[in-house]
């Protein structure tokens, strides 16, 4: 009984992850894409890029921007109107970016 209560609850934690990166994509497409790029590859020299970014860093900017302690006059904007639940799938959604580097 533990083993198959145990195992409901992993698999309702996967769907919501992955309920929220696919919210989270849908949401950074139509707010990120610009600056950020639709796969979170900047498009914008002064922009970084968000595709693998851990997750927690990526919602605790969002919350630093929105909240105003971290400035940046768009990101401020950006960011003020976002929910924890909207900063939560922007989150998972680039943090589930996979990136790779190769070696010149």
């Amino acid at each position: 009984m533990k083993k198959l209560l145990f195992s409901l609850l992993v698999l309702l934690a996967f769907n919501a992850v992955a309920d929220d990166v696919t919210q989270g994509r849908a949401k950074a497409e139509a707010a990120c894409a610009l600056c950020h790029g639709a796969t979170g590859l900047a498009t914008l020299p002064n922009a970084p890029n968000l595709a693998g970014q851990q997750a927690i860093y990526v919602s605790e900017q969002l919350k630093n921007y929105r909240s105003g302690k971290r400035q940046n006059e768009v990101m401020n904007m950006i960011a003020k109107p976002l929910t924890d639940a909207e900063i939560s799938q922007l989150a998972a959604w680039f943090g589930a970016i996979k990136v790779t580097a190769e070696a010149p």
